[in-house]
């Protein structure tokens, strides 16, 4: 599967569940395995959650 962001090949492991985060090793993008079906698995972007410093 390739990046959605810079096309670059991403290494998906066969065990990967949904709602794990995988990285782009080039351009850093976070994503979310959001459905897997067998070898089908679709990407959306992942959340991204800030620090919470009591503001």
């Amino acid at each position: 599967m390739n990046c959605p962001e810079c096309d670059a090949k991403l290494n998906i492991p066969d065990d990967a569940a949904v709602g794990e985060i995988v990285s782009c090793p080039d351009c850093g993008a976070d994503f979310e395995i959001s459905k897997k079906e067998g070898s089908n698995i679709e990407l959306k972007e992942a959340e991204s959650v800030g620090e919470d410093w009591g503001e």
